[in-house]
């Protein structure tokens, strides 16, 4: 099966306000659904926002999830209808001039296709206790190469699958086969005992590529290597379930910054005039806000400056950061220092002339 990624970053840096919260009783006031008030998110909510939102309430209000609330169902429509109108341009645009009247026919996708394209077709397919084990479908595995502001900051990406599906045919077709055990008589007081093979007649089927897009949420700190899951997004089973889709997470490289766990490292190029009488400089983030980095004396090449907090979100650790790690390189400048100067700068830097080898490769050198 064929399988491509198409990535798109939507929103800036920020959780939805009030996302996850139940919607208040507002969102249905006057017999009028506020889209807004369903999700529990300000007018001015980004795409980012809407899809956290809907992220979360959609697993909430799940009828699967709540088979003893009557009204769960009518809260997964309204999470799918909000969620179907905002996080298009052109249709928030219609809702905030016109409000639900100003849809076009005012008609929406079904919740669990909405939920579907989201979170796969099968997110609470293995929740039952004592079910009857059906077959399944291959697992698909993908790798997904992310930005790495993308993991600084959280974004969404999505996945476009072209998958195959079964779809009804004329005729039937044998299913369900299995072995069973038949005794035969060859005579009498002679039997024979033998595995046949049984199956059960269905109705036939074909398989057909359809074309789906699965949002891929990035949350902030997201580890290297972690896996996200769709489930019943995989391979199909003829006879059972589809398997699952499961997408890896890999950090992609970055021209200035690079991640170690939660640590970032970076490298700072300095004259020789800053390394000998400090320097006082600003480094861009991932995110486009500048750090303050300085030094009040002489720095060493190869110095190694830690900036608490300034790494990689932890990973759902309420906000905390890890540490950015800078190290400095010292350029020196070309051409031949007139020999009149020498006797000052060598007073100046009040060095004697000393030289000593070592193995750098396994051994750190500490001058006596």
């Amino acid at each position: 099966l064929a399988t491509h990624a198409v990535c798109a970053a939507v929103g800036p840096r920020g959780a939805p306000t009030g996302a996850g919260r139940v919607p208040p009783p507002c969102a249905h006031a006057h017999g009028r659904r506020d889209f807004y008030a369903i999700l529990g998110l300000p007018r001015d909510a980004s795409l980012k926002d809407i899809k956290k939102a809907y992220r979360q309430l959609a697993v909430q209000h799940h009828p699967d999830k709540n088979s003893g609330d009557p009204d769960a169902a009518a809260k997964f429509q309204d999470l799918g209808a909000a969620y179907e109108t905002l996080s298009d341009e052109e249709k928030r645009k219609a809702y905030d001039r016109h409000g639900e009247e100003g849809l076009q026919g005012g008609r929406h996708h079904d919740a669990s296709d909405i939920f579907s394209g989201m979170f796969g077709g099968g997110f609470f397919r293995h929740q039952g206790h004592g079910e009857r084990q059906v077959p399944r479908g291959h697992d698909i595995t993908m790798d997904l190469r992310v930005p790495l502001e993308y993991l600084y900051t959280g974004q969404f990406m999505e996945v476009l699958r072209a998958k195959s599906v079964k779809q009804e045919a004329p005729g039937t077709r044998q299913c369900n086969c299995r072995q069973e055990m038949r005794t035969t008589m060859l005579s009498p007081g002679r039997f024979q005992m033998m595995n046949v093979q049984v199956c059960d007649q269905c109705p036939n089927i074909r398989m057909v590529t359809e074309y789906t897009e699965l949002d891929i949420e990035i949350e902030p700190g997201t580890p290297d290597n972690y896996e996200i899951k769709f489930p019943g997004e995989g391979e199909p089973h003829i006879d059972g379930d589809p398997g699952d889709f499961r997408v890896h997470i890999k950090t992609e490289k970055h021209p200035k910054f690079h991640r170690v766990g939660f640590d970032l490292y970076t490298n700072l190029t300095i004259t020789l005039r800053d390394a000998l009488v400090g320097f006082r400089t600003t480094i861009e983030h991932l995110d486009g806000h500048l750090v303050p980095v300085y030094t009040g004396g002489i720095t060493a090449p190869g110095t190694v400056l830690l900036i608490a907090g300034e790494g990689m979100p932890l990973f759902r650790a309420g906000g905390r950061r890890a540490n950015l790690h800078i190290t400095v390189h010292v350029e020196f400048p070309l051409g031949v220092i007139p020999e009149c100067d020498h006797t000052s700068l060598i007073a100046t830097l009040g060095q004697e002339s000393r030289q000593s080898n070592f193995n750098g490769h396994e051994a750190q050198y500490v001058p006596q």
